[in-house]
């Protein structure tokens, strides 16, 4: 049976214990076309948000990294304590601001009903939409609400401005009803599409730094951004899709801006479908909190995402730890941790591959803070040169993983 046919019943998968959810792979699914398989082409870390209003239309703008048919969406409720409704959803194509591409939106299903409600910590995918899905496309997701009550699941630092309208507009093309302009994303996690078999993604795993902070709003200047291009542009890679799974403030030991590093991994990446490399750029959250975190906690730390990682098939990337002196948190014991973490990560050998971004935003003339012209002013995350030169200083032959 086709793929865009097959599914009978919505897909929802519990998300009770966030840290042992199953992977999507596991749950059932429309069987994708001979030779494909489905991978992820944009993602968001989900985190617990402010209480939703009911009768509420959302317009939520994406930009997709690998391309293919079949799309389908993820909503999350994972955070949520009440059922949430969608009573109806819709993609479609940006032209500008709140605007579509006339005649691309197209109504979503869900078990090929137009509505679903899902139930707390739970999530759901929809239908697969018939048709292409381009790389590299400014895709809008439109959501009318109708039962919202408690805490809302979504992303909060979106670097990206989306639109809200009371009522239902959800199916409009136009822009005049759109309001409310937002700078989160609400209920959508996760974009997939179905793709060669040869065709994988990356899972970038990170803080404010991968979340984009300090790069240009609306631009799509996060280093993700960056390295989504350089992918779709080079030959003989396979790595196409990208996800930036980054949280503003995340660690990889302790929960607080978002879950640790640890507790969302199952969810945010491994559950992720097609997923082939993980990159890991996170400490800096746990090193400058002057918590006491040593470098031996911190390896720890990596040692369970590399393992729990490789235990599901995937590669990882490890980033070292990029300076941040001037910030008003840095002071010597830090300094000492992330330096005893970089050599680690420089040498032991237990990641796949290393990208060393110290070495690369490092100021030669003083090691422990950033390179002026990729310092966005707070010493701590880059601008949008900076951001570019990560992305630049990944080798796209190690995103390849054989296991």
């Amino acid at each position: 049976m086709g793929a865009v046919t097959a599914l009978i019943v919505a897909v929802c998968i519990p998300l009770t214990n966030a840290s042992t959810v199953q992977a999507q792979s596991a749950a059932p699914s429309a069987a994708a076309p001979a030779g494909q398989h489905s991978v992820v082409t944009w993602g968001a870390a989900a985190d617990r948000q402010g209480a939703g209003p009911a009768d509420r239309s959302y317009r939520l703008i994406v930009r997709t990294s690998a391309g293919g048919t079949g799309m389908r969406i993820r909503l999350s409720n994972a955070f949520g304590d009440h059922p949430v409704t969608f009573a109806s959803a819709y993609a479609g194509l940006q032209k500008q601001g709140a605007e579509l591409v006339h005649h691309s939106n197209r109504r979503l299903t869900f078990g090929r009903a137009e509505s679903v409600t899902v139930p707390a910590g739970e999530i759901v995918l929809s239908d697969p939409l018939p048709g292409k899905l381009a790389a590299q496309s400014n895709l809008v997701i439109s959501l009318y609400v109708t039962g919202a009550l408690g805490p809302t699941t979504g992303h909060g630092m979106a670097m990206q401005t989306n639109y809200a309208t009371a009522g239902d507009h959800a199916a409009e093309e136009g822009a005049s009803n759109w309001t409310d302009p937002m700078g989160s994303w609400y209920w959508l996690d996760a974009v997939n599409v179905e793709t060669s078999m040869a065709v994988g993604s990356v899972v970038a795993l990170g803080d404010s730094i991968t979340d984009g902070w300090a790069s240009t709003t609306d631009g799509n200047r996060r280093w993700p951004d960056y390295l989504s291009r350089r992918l779709q542009a080079a030959s003989g890679i396979p790595v196409k899709g990208v996800a930036n799974e980054g949280v503003s403030g995340n660690k990889v030991l302790a929960d607080g801006n978002g879950q640790s590093a640890l507790n969302r991994l199952q969810r945010d990446v491994l559950s992720q479908p097609g997923v082939s490399t993980v990159f890991l750029l996170e400490g800096i959250n746990d090193l400058k909190a002057h918590t006491g975190v040593t470098a031996d906690d911190l390896i720890a730390g990596y040692h369970q995402i590399i393992d729990r990682a490789h235990a599901a098939g995937k590669c990882v990337v490890g980033a070292t730890v990029m300076p941040y002196k001037g910030w008003s948190e840095y002071d010597a014991p830090g300094e000492a941790v992330r330096q005893g973490v970089n050599d680690w990560i420089r040498s032991d050998g237990e990641f796949d591959a290393v990208t060393d971004l110290d070495r690369i935003m490092r100021n030669p003339y003083d090691r422990q803070e950033m390179l002026p012209f990729f310092d966005s002013g707070d010493h701590v995350h880059p601008n949008d040169k900076g951001m570019q030169a990560m992305a630049d200083a990944v080798d796209l032959p190690a995103l390849r993983c054989d296991r």
